[in-house]
C-alpha cells in the first residue's frame, strides 16, 4: 500500500529542495536510531526531538524507527513498545512544527528465533509492512545468515543487510555479499561510510562495494543530533560526483521509497 502524499506546504526548505531536485515524493531514511531510551540512540525525549531536527535539516521527510531488536537487546524492545514509542515521538514532533514522517520498525540481530518471533508479533519488519526486514549481523563475530535469508525470502519478506562495510570480518568478503544477493536480500550501506565516519577499512569497502554494483540502499544510521548524526546530504553529493546522478538517486531515494512502498528494489 502506497503512503498517503505529502503536504508539501508544511515542508523545510531541505526537504522541498531534496524533492525538487531528484524528482521524488519522499526522501526516505530507512534506518535511524531516533527513539529515546530504547537502546543506544537518544537517551530523552529532547534529545530524540534534536536528532528529529537534524534528519529535517539534512533532508530527510520520511523516516523509519528502528530501535535493535534480539541480540544484547532481547525481548526489550517489543514491536509494541517501538509503535507506541513512534506514536509519543510524532505527536512531539507536531507539536515542534517539525515536518518528518516517523514510522516503526527495528534493526533485528540475527536470532534462529526470528520467523517464530514474527509469528507472534514481537519482531518488526520496515514500515510494519512486512515486506523488508533489517538484518543485522554480530559485530564481534561472523555468523552466516544464508539460512535465514532464504527462509525469510520463502515467507515473502526480502531481508535488507545492515552496514557490513562496517564488520571488520568481512572485509575482502565479496563473495559472501554476492552470494546474499543471488539469494534475494539488499545490501545497506551507512551513509558515513562513504564520506570515512567509520574509519578507513569501511570506506574502502564502501566504495568497493559501490563499484562492484553489490549496494541498493543508503541509509543514515544515525544515533544522536551530536555524535552519530545524519549525513545522507554529504553522502549523496559524494555519490553523485563520483557515480553519477542517476545512480545516487536510486540507492539513495528510489530504493528506500520502493521499500516503504513494499515496491521491488532495483539492485
Amino acid at each position: 500500500m502506497k503512503a498517503e502524499p505529502l503536504i508539501y506546504e508544511t515542508l523545510g526548505l531541505p526537504q522541498r529542495k531534496r524533492l525538487e531536485r531528484f524528482g521524488v515524493s519522499r526522501c526516505v531514511d530507512i534506518h535511524c536510531h531516533c527513539l529515546p531510551g530504547l537502546d543506544d540512540g537518544p537517551r530523552t525525549r529532547e534529545e530524540a526531538i534534536s536528532l528529529c531536527r537534524k534528519i529535517v535539516e539534512d533532508g530527510v521527510t520520511t523516516t523509519i524507527a528502528t530501535p535493535h531488536q534480539l541480540g544484547r537487546y532481547c525481548r526489550a524492545n517489543s514491536a509494541a513498545k517501538v509503535r507506541q514509542a513512534v506514536g509519543e515521538i510524532a505527536a512531539e514532533l507536531a507539536k515542534e512544527n517539525l515536518a518528518l514522517e516517523l514510522l516503526p520498525g527495528a534493526d533485528v540481530r540475527v536470532d534462529e528465533r526470528l520467523l517464530e518471533l514474527l509469528d507472534s508479533d514481537e519482531i518488526l519488519t520496515l514500515a510494519d509492512r512486512g515486506k523488508y526486514l533489517l538484518l543485522e549481523l554480530p559485530h564481534e563475530l561472523f555468523v552466516n545468515p544464508q539460512h535465514l535469508l532464504t527462509k525469510l525470502i520463502h515467507r515473502g519478506i526480502r531481508p535488507i543487510m545492515t552496514h557490513p562495510e562496517r564488520h571488520p570480518y568481512l572485509q575482502g568478503s565479496l563473495e559472501i555479499l554476492k552470494q546474499w544477493v543471488r539469494q534475494g536480500a539488499v545490501i545497506q550501506i551507512t551513509a558515513g561510510s562513504f564520506l570515512g565516519d567509520f574509519g578507513r577499512l569501511a570506506y574502502e569497502m564502501a566504495w568497493e562495494m559501490t563499484r562492484c554494483g553489490l549496494v541498493g540502499l543508503v541509509a543514515t544510521d544515525a544515533h544522536d543530533h551530536q555524535r552519530r548524526v545524519p549525513r545522507l546530504s554529504a553522502a549523496l553529493g559524494m555519490l553523485c560526483a563520483e557515480m553519477g546522478f542517476e545512480f545516487a538517486r536510486r540507492i539513495c531515494l528510489v530504493n528506500p521509497l520502493a521499500a516503504l512502498d513494499g515496491d521491488d528494489i532495483d539492485q
